[in-house]
């Protein structure tokens, strides 16, 4: 694990050099196909050096990172030809992928959360450095002080159960059990506040409106699995607790994704909607993972990886519209099927795979979630009817919305899309759709 820590320090000088933004695109993409060979099969945790060690989630998870942030180089195309502070720009990537692979590789649970803690800085230097209107400053303030007011309980609770066992090393875990309310609450609350659970959600819309699109691409692609990745490390010790508790996290996410969804067809902002969806879709995952099964765990996981990919790309596809239009609003973004009509089908494929159509690993992550809740309670199906029902009808509302309609009159002159953004897309639809042929990795881990 060590060498890849290594590799993100030794790129920081290389940063300073000028004209080094493709390069660098290029060096993480290689570095993320260097990294699919040190592969992990299994739940055991291998590479270990220190206190860093991987197991299989924490392997999907670094990878995802890896490939999202060459993505987002590949997206800020405007940032290298405007020249937004490119070397500061360049420098805040490999800084926030350094805090991302030591936080998902940390073998010990302080580590974990000083590393979790720490990946707030640079994504906040992105809202406020390179983000878009004046409200960015109140979206940075709302994105700090919502997750610093969670994290500070579980640093107590850190240091209790250390206190109590003389250790925080995860794989001691098991063997450990809480049974105290409070605890409990802190430490899952912070959690729930990244993932975001419907109810402590509001930073999220804010934080993607105003970020940049790199800014978005890593909060919905990474930022909200660190959440999902810290429940299912710190559930292992409250097993006992956590049977009787999670039917409130459950319950709230459950009538929560039902209600963002609502929202959803109410966005006019194409981001805002997006990042609407975004806490949809992780509602659900959230209550296949609070039911602890089996099924709930594998398809959490799937859903995340599914969703970093797939909520990344459709923003991409809105940024691709408002560097055309200048707007992000879909009153001005119709009609795009006359103006763009080849970029409609990476439209199609990407808002498709977002409402979990096959092939697409969310079809699978979904199901598997399905079984978890029905099988947990037979009450919830009714929710997740409502939820499935209407994450196609806003799905739909996007895509329709969007590409079809009268062109609005202000709109004099709009290029088809450049090599760059097909590409872009290509690299966000294709491994979402082929990781359901290697879809074992997903579900057959513990």
């Amino acid at each position: 694990m060590l060498k890849f820590i290594m590799f993100m320090v030794f790129l920081i000088p290389l940063s300073f050099i000028k004209n080094s933004f493709w390069m660098m695109q290029m060096i993480f993409f290689f570095i993320s196909f260097l990294f699919i060979f040190s592969s992990v099969y299994g739940s055991m945790f291998m590479h270990l050096s220190y206190m860093f060690g991987m197991d299989l989630m924490s392997f999907g998870l670094i990878l995802l990172s890896f490939w999202i942030i060459g993505l987002m180089f590949m997206a800020s195309e405007s940032i290298y030809s405007l020249n937004y502070s490119k070397i500061l720009f360049i420098l805040n990537l490999i800084v926030l992928m350094m805090m991302l692979i030591c936080s998902f590789s940390a073998m010990n649970l302080f580590v974990f959360y000083l590393f979790f803690e720490s990946s707030l800085i640079p994504v906040l230097f992105l809202v406020l450095g390179w983000g878009y209107q004046p409200e960015r400053l109140q979206a940075g303030m709302y994105l700090l002080f919502y997750t610093l007011f969670a994290s500070l309980p579980m640093l107590i609770s850190i240091f209790y159960i250390y206190n109590n066992e003389g250790s925080l090393n995860f794989m001691l875990f098991n063997f450990f059990s809480y049974y105290n309310q409070l605890f409990y609450l802190s430490m899952v609350f912070v959690f729930l506040v990244k993932m975001p659970m419907f109810l402590v959600h509001l930073w999220l819309p804010k934080a993607h409106v105003e970020a940049p699109v790199s800014g978005s691409m890593i909060l919905a692609g990474i930022m909200l699995k660190l959440g999902g990745y810290g429940l299912m490390r710190v559930m292992m010790m409250m097993s006992g607790i956590s049977s009787l508790m999670n039917i409130i996290w459950i319950s709230i996410s459950l009538l929560g994704g039902f209600m963002v969804s609502m929202i959803c067809m109410r966005q006019v902002d194409m981001k805002s909607m997006i990042a609407y969806s975004s806490v949809a879709h992780m509602g659900i995952a959230l209550s296949g993972m609070m039911t602890m099964t089996y099924w709930g765990w594998s398809g959490a996981y799937s859903m995340m990886l599914a969703h970093g990919l797939c909520s990344s790309g459709l923003f991409c596809l809105a940024n691709i519209s408002y560097e055309r239009t200048g707007s992000r609003s879909m009153l001005i973004n119709k009609g795009m099927m006359n103006l763009m009509p080849s970029m409609t089908l990476w439209w199609f494929l990407l808002v498709s795979s977002n409402m979990a159509a096959p092939p697409s690993l969310n079809l699978l992550g979904e199901i598997s979630l399905l079984n978890s809740i029905v099988g947990w309670s037979l009450v919830s199906m009714f929710m997740l009817m409502l939820m499935s029902f209407f994450s196609a009808v806003y799905s739909l509302f996007l895509y329709s919305f969007s590409q079809h309609g009268k062109v609005y009159s202000a709109i004099y002159s709009c290029s088809s899309g450049y090599f760059r953004e097909y590409l872009l897309l290509m690299l966000h639809w294709v491994p979402l759709n082929l990781l359901i042929l290697k879809s074992d990795l997903c579900m057959l881990w513990l």
